[in-house]
């Protein structure tokens, strides 16, 4: 039987770390609501548009960071799930699903945060790395052959949930859910690119 207490323990931890939004906490030491300028983005892009190299780093660093702390988090609660040979810490999926919701949707801030990219992605690499390296792949090439940074991320976090079946990475139903769960999270922040990717009008990235 699964913990749920413990796993919902895992999810609201990881939740209200991820809450903490660095973006905003930045641009409050700038001066700034980060949300009120450039595209309005809690994220790693628009401070780095907005507020500089030097504010971007500190985003970088802060939204990495969290997202390996809340899955260390669920990783010290321990709650695993057998399924045949498959083994998951369903702890740490909660705990990393709850990052990367609360840095969408900050308790902290009004609900009004970021776009979960990045700190999905190093999420992605604590709970399985391999997966996570060939999606980056994925990420790097769509990006080279369009330049468009929206598109490489989305289909990055639908190419994880789809070699999340590959049995030889050994994934129970549990880390379907949860792969699912992000790509969904993923491509519902990113529904204003979508929308500029099909008329013709998502900035592309400068090389």
């Amino acid at each position: 039987m699964i913990d749920i207490w413990k796993t919902l323990a895992a999810l609201g931890l990881g939740y209200l770390l991820g809450s903490l939004n660095t973006a905003v906490i930045v641009g409050k030491l700038y001066g700034k609501d980060i949300r009120s300028h450039g595209s309005k983005s809690a994220g790693l892009t628009n401070t780095l548009r907005v507020l500089g190299k030097s504010a971007a780093v500190m985003v970088l660093a802060g939204d990495i960071l969290k997202g390996i702390v809340a899955c260390l988090i669920g990783l010290q609660l321990g709650v695993y799930v057998h399924s045949g040979a498959a083994t998951d810490c369903v702890s740490l999926l909660a705990a990393g699903a709850g990052a990367v919701m609360g840095h969408n949707w900050p308790v902290y801030f009004g609900f009004k945060g970021g776009k979960g990219a990045l700190t999905a992605a190093a999420v992605m690499f604590m709970i399985d790395w391999q997966m996570a390296l060939i999606s980056f792949g994925v990420f790097v090439l769509i990006i080279v052959l369009t330049r468009y940074v929206s598109l490489g991320t989305m289909c990055a976090a639908v190419f994880f949930v789809a070699i999340s079946f590959v049995p030889v990475f050994g994934n129970t139903f549990y880390f379907h859910i949860f792969a699912s769960l992000i790509a969904l999270i993923i491509i519902v922040k990113h529904r204003e690119n979508i929308r500029r990717l099909l008329s013709g009008t998502e900035n592309k990235l400068s090389f």
